[in-house]
C-alpha cells in the first residue's frame, strides 16, 4: 500500500510539496483552511474587478531558466500561459517628466543618459552592477548619493528612502532578473497560477480538504504518525493517520502544532533574526480608463503622508486599466501597497472598535492623492476596499499578516533544514525557510522537504531534472 503523507497548508509550498509527493508515490492529502487553494498567492474580486493581492512578477517565468522547469513540473506553468513582460516596469513622475525603469537594461541606460547627462558614468555604473547581478555575480555598490541630478535621486528615493548606503541588493535581484528575460506575469495572476498546481495535486490523485484546519500534529514515541484536524463548517475534529507530516504554514507560528514543541537550533536562530514584511493594501475599482497611465507608477506627494508612524512621500500604484483579466471594459483595477510593520496598530484598532473607521480614513487620503495626481478619478471610485496585515493572517495564516521575511544584517539567505531534532517523519517547507522568501522559495523547499522525506522513505527521489541552487534563488 502507498505511504500516507498528510501536508498541513495548501499554499504554493504545501500544493508543491503535494505534487512531488504524489510523483514519488505517496498518497497525498493537503489540508487548507481557506476555502481556496495559494496563501499568500492569491487575489480577490469585488462587483467585476479583480485585485491581485500576491503576485507582481515571477522568478522563473522565463523558459530559459532553471526554476521554469520546477514550475512546469509541479503544473502552476505551461506552454499555454501567456507571460507579459510589460515595458517600462516602472515609472517615476519627476515634476512632470518621466522617468522610467525599463526590463531591457540597455534601454534603461538609453533612457536615462539621455534624460541626465551628467550622470552618464554613474548610470553605466548603475546598470553594469544590473548586468553583474544577471551573471550571477554580485553587483559593485552603487550610492544613490553620487547621481548630480535631482531626478535620479528622486527615483532612489521613492524606492529606499533616505537611506545612505550603497542601493539595495533588491534592486539589483529584481532588474537582473528581468535582464535575462525572466520575471514576467503569468496572465491572470495568483489565482489560475495556484489553481492550476491544485488541478495537478488532484489530476494526480490527491486529495485538498479546504475549510480544514489542522489542530495538532500527532507525535508518538517521537514520531509523528498524523493530525488532528477540524472542519470550520461543522466544527468536528478527526483524527488523520499519516506515515508522514509535512508542515508548510508559517514557521513562526508552529508551536500551536505540537503538545511538545518541536525542537532544532534553526527553529531557535530563525525567532532572533526574524523580522516581518507586511503591507496594508488598497484595492480600488475606478470607472474611468486609465490605459494612458503607466501600469506601475510612482509619483511624489504634494503633501507627506505619516500613515502609522511611516511617513509617506511618494505613491506607488499599480495599474492594471489595460488588462481585462483584473479591470472591466473602460474601467481600471488599481491597488497600492504600503510597506510598514503596522500589525500592532491595526490590531489596537480592531480591539478599540475603530478598524473599520480607521480604514476608510486611510482610504479616503489615498484616494485624495490619487485625485490630485490623476484628475480623471475625480469621483470614480465605485470599489473600496482595504487588506490590512490582520485581513491576511485571518485568510492566510500567515505570522503578523507577513508576507516575506524583512533582510536584516543578521539575515542570511541561506536555506534552513527542513527537518527537526525531536521529531522524525516529520518536515517543513515554505517561504520562511529561506529569507527572504516569496513564491520560489515556497516551491524549492516544497521540493528539498520531499527529497528528505523521500531518503527517511527508501523510495529514490524523482525529480524535473533541474539543477537548482537555492543560494542564487
Amino acid at each position: 500500500m502507498k505511504k500516507k503523507v498528510i501536508i498541513i497548508g495548501g499554499g504554493i509550498a504545501g500544493l508543491s510539496s503535494g505534487v512531488y509527493a504524489l510523483k514519488n508515490g505517496f498518497d497525498v492529502t493537503i489540508l487548507e483552511s481557506h476555502s481556496i487553494p495559494g496563501g499568500n498567492c492569491t487575489s480577490w474580486k469585488r462587483k467585476g474587478y479583480q485585485f491581485e493581492g500576491g503576485m507582481h512578477w515571477l522568478t522563473g517565468s522565463g523558459k530559459d531558466t532553471e526554476l521554469n522547469k520546477l514550475w512546469h513540473y509541479v503544473g502552476a506553468l505551461d506552454d499555454s500561459v501567456v507571460i507579459h513582460n510589460k515595458e517600462p516596469f516602472t515609472e517615476f513622475d519627476f515634476k512632470g517628466t518621466a522617468i522610467r525603469l525599463y526590463r531591457d537594461v540597455n534601454k534603461t541606460q538609453e533612457h536615462l543618459t539621455e534624460l541626465f547627462p551628467e550622470d552618464t558614468a554613474e548610470i553605466e555604473k548603475l546598470c553594469n552592477s544590473i548586468r553583474q547581478l544577471a551573471n550571477n555575480e554580485m553587483p559593485d555598490d552603487v550610492y544613490a548619493s553620487n547621481f548630480k541630478s535631482e531626478g535620479l535621486k528622486e527615483l532612489f528615493r521613492s524606492f529606499i528612502g533616505d537611506y545612505q548606503g550603497p542601493i539595495p541588493i533588491f534592486f539589483f535581484f529584481t532588474f537582473g532578473t528581468f535582464a535575462i528575460g525572466d520575471g514576467g506575469f503569468p496572465e491572470g495572476g495568483s489565482l489560475p497560477f495556484a489553481g492550476r498546481i491544485a488541478k495537478t495535486v488532484t489530476s494526480l490523485g490527491g486529495e485538498i480538504l479546504y475549510n480544514t484546519k489542522a489542530e495538532q500534529v500527532i507525535v508518538e514515541n517521537g514520531k509523528a504518525v498524523g493530525v488532528l484536524a477540524n472542519n470550520i463548517h461543522s466544527n468536528t475534529t478527526t483524527k488523520m493517520d499519516a506515515d508522514f507530516v509535512v508542515v508548510t504554514s508559517d514557521t513562526m507560528t508552529i508551536d500551536i502544532l505540537f503538545e511538545i514543541p518541536a525542537k532544532a537550533l534553526w527553529i531557535d536562530e530563525m525567532r532572533r533574526v526574524t523580522h516581518p514584511t507586511m503591507c496594508t493594501f488598497i484595492s480600488l475599482g475606478i470607472n474611468a480608463d486609465l490605459k494612458k497611465y503607466p501600469t506601475q507608477y510612482v509619483f511624489k506627494l504634494t503633501k507627506p503622508i505619516n500613515f502609522v508612524n511611516h511617513p509617506m512621500e511618494y505613491l506607488h500604484v499599480n495599474n492594471y486599466a489595460d488588462d481585462p483579466n483584473f479591470s472591466p471594459a473602460g474601467k481600471t483595477a488599481m491597488t497600492v501597497i504600503l510597506g510598514g510593520d503596522t500589525y500592532d496598530f491595526w490590531r489596537g484598532a480592531k480591539e478599540g472598535g475603530t478598524y473599520e473607521e480607521e480604514k476608510q480614513k486611510l482610504a479616503d487620503t489615498i484616494i485624495a492623492a490619487i485625485e490630485k495626481q490623476i484628475p480623471e478619478t475625480t469621483g470614480k471610485f465605485e470599489v473600496i476596499d482595504v487588506a490590512t496585515p490582520l485581513t491576511y493572517e485571518r485568510y492566510c495564516g500567515t505570522w503578523k499578516g507577513s508576507y516575506m521575511t524583512a533582510m536584516t544584517p543578521e539575515v542570511k539567505m541561506e536555506p534552513y533544514p527542513p527537518v527537526v531534532d525531536n521529531i522524525s517523519r516529520l518536515y517543513f517547507a515554505g517561504q520562511r525557510m529561506m529569507p527572504p522568501g516569496g513564491f520560489p522559495i515556497a516551491l524549492t523547499t516544497a521540493r528539498t522537504a520531499i527529497e528528505y522525506l523521500c531518503k527517511d522513505a527508501n523510495v529514490v527521489f524523482a525529480n524535473e531534472g533541474a539543477n537548482v541552487d537555492l543560494q542564487l534563488i
